[in-house]
């Protein structure tokens, strides 16, 4: 093949875990293989969990809906999605939201870029380490100007209120984009804490973007109890206050190949991301918009989000018992998320290396993602890399898949500590 690069064109990366995938791929896996661990895509197990409600098994289509679907999205859904914040979070507040405070998209990174496509001549806060596809929507849309927040582990990853709001007035931020909980370290701002990220975002006037995917992976309460966060619970008046929220049925309804996503804020917003929808990709899958509005009843959410909590906890608690009899450091608890940040630094050389590492466990056919994919740094305009002695696991994948890849992460650490000793 020709190495002459075709006019116009740049070369764009993919984003960490397209490259762990891809890579994988070379060496045979596919995700029906029996054989492969997957703990580096960030995708939950799809199948039924006791306790919770069945699955959606068949799909109905209208014919109706082989039409172009509202940029928007359908009103029904947009009204649905709606009601369900208000019931979770909004009961008894005065300011309530409306199908005018609802966007439908096309997944995730579909909502995500509408929102980046929308902003202005700004500079825009967001923190390290996080999610690996921000980097490239941070480096595309050049109105705003990425301006990275460091966190610390010595700080369990947390940002101090005091040490944000320096931040938004010292380096003049007019928006902050943030996933809560955080993928990839699993840390969690609630509560108290929550409400007040969101009373310094309404008086310094500074947007949060809140990345929810994550937000009824939440280990924080008793195992009895579901816990679900987000900052709507916070929000004075829907309409003002400069909180959008972006989640869907991706990680917390575990239908990720659905490819449905909403973001909620105030209207002025709602319409701005219309309009960049209309020239970015048309509108979310139409036919399917229907099916969606059973999952949104607050009593099946609830169910669903308290089934998914007894499972995923006991999973979490699992990966970090293997871990740390295997030598591998975590630093901090995942409080969310399906993710453990794991700290490779006391592994034998070169398994303490985050790339090595992954390219160790694909020789066991177990994919993790190497830490400095978390780094996110726009357009390279950092020289230092971060991260390097850290990697992502995942125990999203169910308890059998889980097991086998953790069997074989353990070999390829037994295999290196014999070779030291020889």
């Amino acid at each position: 093949m020709s190495n002459k690069t075709i006019p116009g064109f740049r070369h764009v990366p993919r984003t960490g875990v397209i490259y762990v995938m891809h890579r994988a791929a070379e060496l045979g896996y596919s995700a029906d293989h029996a054989a492969w661990a997957n703990l580096g895509q960030g995708a939950p197990e799809t199948g039924a969990l006791p306790g919770a409600p069945p699955r959606i098994e068949t799909i109905h289509v209208n014919p109706a809906q082989h039409e172009y679907g509202p940029i928007m999205g359908q009103l029904a859904l947009r009204q649905k999605v709606a009601d369900l914040y208000n019931a979770l979070y909004r009961q008894g507040k005065p300011s309530q939201y409306t199908y005018e405070n609802v966007s439908i998209a096309g997944g995730g990174r579909v909502a995500l870029t509408r929102l980046a496509a929308a902003l202005g001549n700004i500079n825009m806060g967001h923190f390290l380490p996080d999610y690996t596809a921000y980097e490239e929507l941070l480096s595309v849309f050049k109105a705003f100007v990425p301006i990275p927040i460091l966190l610390d582990p010595e700080n369990h990853y947390q940002a101090p209120l005091e040490h944000l709001k320096k931040e938004i007035l010292g380096r003049g931020l007019k928006a902050m984009l943030v996933s809560n909980p955080c993928n990839p370290t699993g840390q969690l701002v609630e509560g108290a804490d929550l409400a007040q990220w969101v009373k310094m975002a309404r008086n310094f006037r500074c947007s949060l973007i809140l990345d929810e995917f994550y937000s009824h992976y939440i280990y924080t309460a008793a195992a009895a109890e579901a816990r679900l966060v987000s900052a709507a619970a916070y929000v004075d008046d829907v309409d003002s206050d400069p909180v959008i929220l972006v989640d869907g049925l991706t990680k917390n309804w575990r239908y990720p190949g659905w490819r449905i996503s909403w973001t909620v804020g105030p209207r002025q917003v709602i319409e701005a991301i219309a309009s960049a929808g209309s020239f970015l990709d048309g509108g979310a899958n139409n036919p399917v918009q229907a099916d969606v509005m059973g999952l949104l009843e607050p009593p099946l959410v609830r169910q669903e989000t308290a089934a998914l909590q007894r499972h995923f906890r006991a999973k979490r608690d699992y990966a970090l018992a293997r871990l740390r009899q295997m030598g591998i450091v975590v630093e901090v608890e995942p409080a969310g998320t399906f993710y453990v940040w794991a700290n490779l630094g006391q592994l034998p050389p070169p398994l303490n290396d985050g790339m090595q590492f992954f390219e160790a466990g694909l020789a066991e056919k177990v994919i993790t993602v190497p830490g400095v994919f978390f780094d996110v740094n726009p357009e390279r305009r950092r020289a230092y890399a971060r991260y390097d002695q850290y990697c992502r696991i995942s125990f999203g994948p169910d308890m059998a898949t889980l097991e086998r890849g953790l069997d074989g992460i353990e070999r390829v650490i037994c295999r290196q500590q014999a070779r030291g000793r020889e």
